[in-house]
């Protein structure tokens, strides 16, 4: 058991310090993690998702649909009430109540969740939730953020932030490769439409640097913002880690909707750390930026040990 742990989460702590001591010798700045970030979102990851989806039977992805609908509802719920707590409970900001829930409900699924979740479930099993949990990610995580960041920004008298509006969030969503890349690869898995062998492999050369990269640049974002812990750090790193994957844990045994196998993939991939999309958003909006950095930092160090255990408890 210690051996799997090891071999699914000490490759991402080891890949991100690498991405934070190149950017400490300035071998890369926040510029050239951009670009690193540009090339994984625009071609890596969306291909290994398209190859990966492709890959399952059509009786094999149907069989996942339940599965589906907890990941959805997991990552909107877990989204929508810390919003709420923190802004009507707590009384945060606008800008800081959404930049924490993004944190806390947005798991880094779609960059660590291919190497953890293919090393423990396999990689076509992995694919399908990454590829459910980068939709969820682009149609309602980023969209509904970055309205309500664009909002604050206009209650603080800033008007410099992207303009945003429900149609034009949605249209822009739709035009991301991770959206339709997907979706193109469920339709032609539904209605049994092949790809070639040498293209699959074509594709696949690329999508493989996609984990490695990908954490390797979020080394680089977080070593230009300063680490500091204070309470609001503790309870979104300690939610986002713990408490979502527990409760939902708790909540798909009790139902029973799911198969064990999937309720493990469910909760495992709850449990992987926040994604760098925060950072990326604070940065950009200028809002609770160190405090973004610091709850990435912290959630994806801790995930040794809180991921390990949760596939100890498991057993996966």
């Amino acid at each position: 058991m210690i051996s799997t742990i090891l071999n699914a989460m000490l490759p991402i702590v080891v890949t991100l310090v690498l991405g934070m001591v190149a950017a400490w010798h300035q071998d890369f700045d926040a510029n050239g993690a951009r670009v690193l970030n540009r090339m994984v979102m625009i071609y890596a990851l969306p291909l290994v998702l398209f190859t990966g989806i492709l890959s399952t039977p059509r009786s094999q992805l149907v069989g996942h649909t339940a599965l589906t609908a907890v990941l959805v509802i997991a990552l909107i719920a877990s989204y929508m009430i810390p919003f709420l707590i923190a802004r009507y409970a707590v009384r945060r900001d606008l800008m800081s109540a959404a930049l924490q829930a993004l944190a806390i409900g947005c798991p880094n699924i779609g960059f660590v969740g291919l190497p953890v979740l293919g090393y423990l479930f396999g990689p076509s099993v992995a694919s399908i939730s990454v590829a459910v949990s980068s939709l969820v990610l682009v149609v309602f995580h980023i969209p509904v953020t970055v309205m309500l960041l664009t909002a604050g920004a206009a209650q603080r008298g800033d008007t410099s932030g992207p303009p945003t509006g429900i149609p034009a969030q949605i249209a822009a969503a739709l035009k991301e490769p991770m959206v339709w890349g997907p979706l193109l690869a469920f339709a032609m898995v539904l209605l049994e439409i092949p790809l070639p062998t040498p293209l699959m492999k074509s594709f696949d050369l690329l999508g493989a640097a996609t984990a490695g990269v990908a954490l390797f640049s979020s080394g680089i974002t977080l070593y230009s913002q300063r680490v500091m812990f204070n309470l609001p750090i503790a309870v979104s790193t300690l939610s986002r880690n713990v408490v979502i994957p527990a409760v939902v844990w708790a909540v798909v045994v009790s139902l029973g909707v799911i198969s064990d196998d999937q309720m493990k993939e469910a909760v495992i991939a709850l449990a992987i750390p926040s994604a760098v999309v925060c950072v990326i958003l604070a940065v950009q909006f200028r809002a609770a930026e160190r405090e973004i950095a610091s709850t990435i930092f912290w959630s994806t160090i801790l995930s040794l040990p809180t991921v390990g255990l949760f596939i100890w408890l498991l057993g996966a």
